[in-house]
């Protein structure tokens, strides 16, 4: 994947909303779903807890909404994210459909690995994000359109303003997010970067 590929200035897409405060990464993917080689497949345990009983039955979760099918921007509430640093919670998001989160605050951890699969966590106030919740709920096919580039977000006849820091911003608008893929993409910078590190001698061999 180039960098001019990976470029992230505008998430449009249908919202979910997931209510409540301090939603840890244990909740978003319990710990017993993370005993895999990869994280294919995750996105079926996104909330799995507060989806499912013990019987595998259906509970009241917006995720389980089929008219929140597709919904590709989340939206939360306080210190989304907090707990245990595990990547598989932004992975398993991802993997369900999630292409941005708005929020009013998330764990530092939980937003840098987001950032490093290329979703966006952007910051509105309280109210704002309320109200964000409150029309998806209404209006579950309308489309939003997060525009990272001016920060803000526009959903029906109305925009927000919303927060980024700057440098996630930037690296997102550039498309320098994807750090594994600008080593990739300058492969042999990167060889002659790592044979100067004395302990990446044998790199490349």
């Amino acid at each position: 994947m180039s960098t001019a590929q990976s470029k992230i200035t505008q998430v449009a897409a249908k919202g979910i909303a997931v209510r409540g405060n301090d939603i840890d990464t244990d909740r978003i993917i319990p710990a017993r779903f993370m005993r895999t080689i990869t994280f294919d497949g995750l996105g079926k345990y996104a909330f799995h807890d507060v989806r499912f009983d013990e019987k595998g039955k259906q509970k009241e979760h917006p995720f389980n909404k089929k008219e929140h099918e597709g919904a590709g921007i989340l939206i939360v509430n306080k210190n989304f994210g907090c707990g245990s640093s595990r990547e598989h919670a932004p992975q398993s998001l991802m993997r369900w459909g999630i292409k941005a989160i708005v929020g009013e605050s998330f764990a530092e951890i939980f937003a840098g690995n987001c950032q490093m699969l290329g979703v966006p966590c952007t910051v509105a106030s309280e109210a704002e994000v309320l109200e964000l919740q409150d029309f998806v709920e209404k209006e579950p096919s309308a489309v939003l359109t997060l525009n990272i580039s001016e920060g803000k977000i526009e959903f029906g006849d109305m925009a927000i303003d919303v927060k980024a820091p700057e440098g996630r911003k930037k690296s997102l608008v550039e498309g320098t997010w994807d750090t594994m893929g600008l080593l990739i993409n300058n492969l042999e910078e990167t060889r002659k970067k790592a044979s100067q590190l004395p302990y990446m001698h044998n790199f490349g061999k």
